[in-house]
């Protein structure tokens, strides 16, 4: 069984940063591509960003230059680091992976697993 645990949210003023964080099992960590999707109320999930486990990254451009993914594999956990934050970037924060190789990466369709997201405020 594969879990995801978020945490990291929280309310930062405009400019400011967070980092968060997902806890993942080993088998999701090491075998499958994980990534970030972000979704505010009546919307749809939308992708922010996605890592392989050869390390290849693909980030929306609305994040690029700001948002950064990483991961630290001693406690296989994923974070995301987010700096110049715009009161835009509110949202539902949550980590995915997939078993699929293939397929859309920004397609929230093909992710088997989800955390229970964190959510993200930024003031203007």
């Amino acid at each position: 069984q594969v879990q995801l645990v978020e945490s990291g949210g929280g309310l930062v003023q405009a400019g400011g940063s967070l980092r968060l964080s997902c806890a993942a099992s080993e088998r999701a960590f090491n075998r499958y591509r994980m990534g970030w999707f972000r979704q505010t109320p009546g919307k749809e999930r939308d992708f922010v960003v996605i890592r392989w486990s050869s390390g290849s990254t693909r980030y929306a451009d609305s994040v690029k230059g700001r948002f950064t993914i990483s991961r630290d594999i001693a406690k296989n956990t994923l974070f995301l680091e987010m700096n110049s934050l715009k009161p835009e970037d509110t949202a539902l924060y949550y980590c995915a992976a997939s078993s699929n190789p293939y397929g859309d990466y920004a397609n929230p369709t093909i992710y088997d697993y989800w955390g229970q997201g964190t959510q993200v405020t930024v003031s203007s």
